[in-house]
């Protein structure tokens, strides 16, 4: 299965995430898609998700970090799920001298996300 990092709000109002895989069982109906492409050693600071998305990275490697200070490294062909729409977001930067190609896909509403967490 495909490695995959959720970002999501909890109750704390904080974004946290959670490290799984998405499974190939299900079929989610998308509202869009885009494609970006963001230099090489750039970085965002602190925001929340714009919407529910799935980003499908294609190549570039980054680190996210929450606000509490929980961080993970997005790798080429990993998918992050931003569900993390209110609250106090996260940031990253981008490792290594790859751009940052990625996929978008939106959705309209909250959409039960294909997602199975690792089990610790």
């Amino acid at each position: 299965m495909i490695r995959a990092y959720k970002l999501y709000t909890a109750e704390d109002g904080h974004s946290h995430f959670t490290v799984g895989t998405v499974t190939n069982r299900d079929v989610n109906e998308a509202d869009s898609i885009m494609f970006n492409e963001t230099a090489p050693r750039s970085t965002y600071d602190w925001h929340p998700a714009p919407t529910t998305q799935y980003v499908i990275t294609l190549s570039g490697t980054l680190l996210f970090e929450t606000h509490l200070g929980e961080q993970f490294t997005l790798r080429p062909g990993e998918i992050l799920i931003a569900m993390d729409t209110h609250g106090t977001g996260h940031k990253w930067e981008m490792l290594g001298d790859d751009p940052w190609r990625r996929v978008y896909v939106t959705f309209k509403d909250v959409v039960d996300i294909n997602f199975v967490p690792d089990e610790n």
